[in-house]
């Protein structure tokens, strides 16, 4: 009778434990022709900071949040980790890394092939984002 309820034990702890880090175990793996993709926009183009600035916040503000902190107006209805956009982690991602994700999408995060479908414009998104580590 103790070895079952030992094992029940584990069993429940491992389930726990399971729970706690699926989002480490199942990383975004980004392909490796992404990885090494640059972006092909000026970043220091007015023009370009305001196109992808008006795009971040209709496509990605609402989720993001103003400032890319992730607490938009359906951060709570979404169950991923959004991510802090000003964050050291965030900012280490490549270009192409972040242009893979945004057009991608996974779980939560839609892609935005549609949305956005002018790869030039996801790329000032980029531009943007990176401004909100600054």
């Amino acid at each position: 009778m103790k070895t079952i309820k030992n094992l029940f034990l584990i069993a429940i702890v491992s389930v726990v434990t399971l729970a706690f880090t699926y989002n480490y175990q199942n990383p975004w793996v980004v392909p490796a022709k992404y990885e090494k993709m640059t972006n092909p926009t000026d970043p220091d183009d007015k023009e370009n900071k305001a196109i992808g600035k008006t795009l971040y916040v209709k496509q990605c503000a609402p989720c993001h949040g103003k400032e890319g902190l992730g607490d938009g107006s359906k951060a709570p209805e979404l169950k991923g980790d959004l991510g802090d956009f000003s964050s050291e982690e965030f900012q280490k991602q490549s270009d192409g890394a972040l242009f893979y994700k945004s057009y991608e999408g996974r779980d939560d995060m839609p892609n935005f092939r549609k949305k956005i479908p002018n790869e030039e414009d996801m790329w000032l998104v980029i531009n943007y984002v990176r401004t909100l580590g600054e």
